[in-house]
């Protein structure tokens, strides 16, 4: 016997993956059990925030804590200017940052958070709106608040029923309900959207253009119709792009002439000295505009099944060519 038997499965895995699945349905649960009690409280909370000339700050301490601080990156990177304040500094000058422009959100589950009460009359003095998020509509917290919004659970998915796991998880969904709302109100567009999301792959697909990946446009392969194939070869070679473009004399693009083309003519046994480009190309090809999204590039390139597109101005003048290894250079793909 080998000091690497397999060992049998334990009993408690199978006790592990059952309460895993409860775990998972009950926080399930107090999402869905949030939707029949989403009131008019809802629309208040979206209309203050809309209202709004300040920034909306968002408070919690504890696992509520973590939650805001989510909340508040949600809502900035969809369009409204948030940022998070621990409760207990606020207490020490940071509430110096609210101002009666602003609106305050509070998470508290028991609504009850001494931290958060404390400065609760002080939020109000400034003029600053206050929405709470709160597992208790008769708590203190709720009943200050300009809006309150339920965000408790009927039971924690912790075996005791003591540590914040679906109470948290509802305030965190009725969080993005709200940011989305919000957004969708303010009517944030996908360039707006790209703006706060530069970096990383979600910004290259959002902000790069055909233009930032075709390089220059005088390095595009070209040549007239009038030209033979064996000049259309040498461009290609001169090109590495594997086309060329085939134009008029107003430098419109009439064709296309692509690798798979000269495979074609190769099978076909076509001089390649005395044979025209314009019998051999292929007419009205797929193109882009340069200020279209480099995204839409792929799109259209997986669509027809194409390696290359030809880049064209209003007028169908050749500006540029990009194929699939320039938009994996630029990691668009």
């Amino acid at each position: 016997m080998t000091a690497a038997k397999k060992k049998s499965s334990s009993p408690h895995d199978a006790n592990a993956l059952d309460l895993a699945r409860e775990v998972l349905e009950i926080e399930a649960a107090a999402i869905i059990g949030l939707i029949a009690r989403l009131d008019e409280n809802f629309q208040r909370a979206v209309d203050i925030i809309l209202n709004s000339h300040g920034r909306v700050t968002i408070s919690g301490i504890g696992k509520s804590g973590h939650i805001a601080r989510k909340i508040a990156s949600t809502m900035a990177s969809t369009g409204t200017p948030a940022y998070f304040v621990h409760p207990a500094e606020a207490s020490h000058g940071d509430l110096g940052m609210v101002t009666n422009d602003d609106v305050f959100i509070a998470l508290s589950n028991s609504g009850e958070s001494s931290e958060l009460l404390a400065i609760v009359p002080l939020i109000k003095r400034r003029g600053a709106k206050l929405i709470a998020l709160t597992g208790n509509p008769q708590s203190s917290l709720a009943q200050q608040a300009d809006a309150h919004l339920y965000a408790g659970a009927e039971k924690e998915a912790c075996p005791l029923n003591l540590a914040p796991t679906a109470s948290t998880t509802a305030a965190l969904a009725l969080g993005d309900a709200l940011a989305v709302a919000v957004m969708q109100a303010k009517g944030i567009s996908r360039d707006e959207f790209a703006l706060s999301h530069p970096g990383g792959a979600l910004g290259r697909q959002l902000l790069t253009r055909v233009r930032d990946v075709m390089g220059d446009e005088h390095d595009a392969p070209r040549v007239p119709g009038t030209a033979m194939l064996s000049e259309a070869i040498l461009e290609m070679s001169r090109g590495r792009m594997g086309i060329t473009a085939v134009i008029d004399d107003a430098h419109r693009v009439t064709g296309i002439f692509t690798d798979g083309d000269l495979r074609r003519a190769l099978e076909k046994g076509i001089d390649l000295r005395c044979t025209p480009i314009e019998t051999v190309m292929t007419r009205n090809p797929r193109t882009i505009a340069a200020d279209k999204l480099a995204a839409e590039a792929v799109q259209l390139m997986e669509q027809y099944k194409v390696n290359q597109l030809l880049v064209v101005d209003a007028e169908h003048h050749l500006v540029g060519a990009l194929n699939t290894h320039a938009l994996f250079k630029a990691k668009v793909i």
